[in-house]
């Protein structure tokens, strides 16, 4: 059964050990605990110089789904739970507050993207709910996006949900949107999020009938004004352009117009350039090129680079995988609890934790392009803030006194409502490309890329070492 995120009751979409630590809070007594929890990521995926966020508006809209049905509690009953604990999750809904950076935003490692406020149970119980979606959409959406920047003007879509990690494909196809798709084969997807469909045709048509030639007329026949032809079932160059061009001329007359062809095999720069000859030869300059089979941004560089005359493609298996990182390390760390900060501390000072309750801003330089990111606690006065300090070398640090300046974060979710709008996928996609132009291109190469700054204040580097002394860790 597919999950309806926003029609089934998801209290049971987390790991067990969610439930266990929850029914130790209740018996504890700090179910009234209040505290504050910061989603980030540790590495860029894909070796790349940034991450575009994703998966928000999803993670808000299943929040109202969390709660448990009698059957959910029947369940956990049987799995050794405690009824006290069980009558206090009958009437369970997240009834905290979450602040977070807008779908679609250019983010960095270690950067508190998302923080959750609420109660220690309902803080600890969307955990997993909250890692899975943003992890997974996020690793999507990067790799959509590293695909658009080599595709450019031209459009690709998203053909990849045969080969999705099972439901995941809705969720993919959506991230795909957002990194830079324009639209999707996945139909359920469309229908879920609104967003454009599109297809052609597989061999399975063209083997169905006799001859290669009839499939081709029988297709134009039912998609007059919407047809592509897939060429490469026997021989793309003997059999698939030429039949190709026969169906062409008879479309044009009457009164139609082929859209296009689509290579799926072979040496694609080499068959598009002949494919592309024999059309204008024919005089169907007009129609278009489409590739597709195992694509991914660095094919699609290279047949730039071959200067392949190719009009969109079909981007599958590798898209909606996002291979070849199988996931997004990203965390969800306790940063606050009644007031009192908590870290995590590390023997390395990269997975150390920040403490309290931040706020993350942009800093831009004087041409209005990303200069710095800088964590600060959110009671700080971002006027008086003058350097970001490196979290590793703190002895280091960048001046930031003048510069113009952006928080990201902005209330999502507060009182069980959504706070802000939602935007559409495409919405999202279209303020991903606005930042991005504003990030600077050595941070956008694929061949090791600039590394984007993010420190923090001096204040919250200091709160961090009292808290690391106090707790006994080893001085930085």
């Amino acid at each position: 059964m597919m999950i309806n995120l926003t029609s089934e009751t998801l209290g049971l979409y987390t790991d067990f050990y969610e439930l266990s630590m929850a029914q130790g809070y209740f018996l504890a007594g700090k179910k009234d605990e209040k505290t504050v929890f910061d989603y980030f990521f540790r590495t860029n995926p894909y070796e790349g110089g940034f991450l575009a966020f994703a998966g928000l508006a999803d993670l808000l809209n299943s929040l109202s789904a969390f709660r448990y049905s009698d059957e959910n509690l029947e369940y956990l009953a049987k799995q050794g739970f405690r009824s006290e604990f069980l009558n206090y999750l009958k009437d369970f809904t997240f009834t905290g507050t979450i602040h977070s950076v807008r779908e679609g935003e250019i983010v960095f490692p270690n950067e508190p993207l998302l923080r959750v406020e609420g109660n220690i149970i309902e803080a600890q119980l969307i955990e997993t709910l909250l890692l899975n979606v943003l992890n997974f959409q996020s690793l999507i959406a990067t790799k959509a996006f590293r695909v658009k920047l080599v595709c450019g003007e031209k459009d690709y879509a998203d053909f990849g949900l045969r080969r999705a990690h099972g439901f995941g494909g809705i969720m993919a196809s959506r991230a795909a949107i957002i990194g830079g798709a324009s639209s999707t084969s996945n139909v359920q997807a469309g229908f879920i999020y609104d967003i454009p469909v599109s297809g052609t045709m597989a061999h399975s048509w063209i083997q169905s009938f006799d001859d290669e030639l009839t499939s081709f007329r029988e297709y134009a026949k039912f998609n007059p004004a919407n047809t592509v032809l897939l060429v490469d079932t026997y021989d793309t160059l003997r059999s698939g352009i030429p039949n190709t061009i026969i169906v062409a001329r008879e479309m044009e007359s009457e009164g139609n117009k082929l859209i296009g062809i689509r290579l799926d095999s072979g040496d694609l720069a080499y068959l598009s350039k002949k494919a592309r000859k024999m059309l204008n030869n024919a005089g169907f300059d007009y129609v278009k090129i489409f590739i597709s089979n195992q694509l991914n941004e660095y094919v699609i560089n290279s047949l730039n680079e071959q200067h392949a005359p190719i009009d969109g493609y079909g981007v599958g298996t590798e898209l909606v995988t996002g291979k070849p990182d199988a996931a997004l390390d990203g965390v969800y760390k306790l940063a606050l609890c009644n007031d009192s900060p908590r870290m995590k501390i590390s023997e390395n000072v990269e997975k150390m934790t920040y403490p309290g309750r931040k706020s993350l801003y942009r800093y831009y330089d004087s041409e209005g392009n990303f200069f710095r990111d800088g964590i600060l606690l959110e009671n700080e006065d971002p006027d008086i803030c003058d350097c970001i300090y490196n979290p590793i070398l703190p002895d280091k640090c960048t001046t930031v006194s003048g510069l113009i300046r952006e928080n990201l974060h902005t209330k999502v979710y507060e009182n069980q409502t959504i706070t802000s709008p939602l935007p559409s996928p495409q919405q999202s996609h279209d303020y991903l490309m606005s930042r991005a132009a504003l990030l600077p291109a050595e941070h956008k190469r694929f061949i090791m890329p600039h590394i984007y700054k993010v420190g923090s204040s001096k204040a919250l580097l200091d709160l961090r070492e009292q808290l690391r002394k106090k707790i006994g860790g080893k001085t930085i």
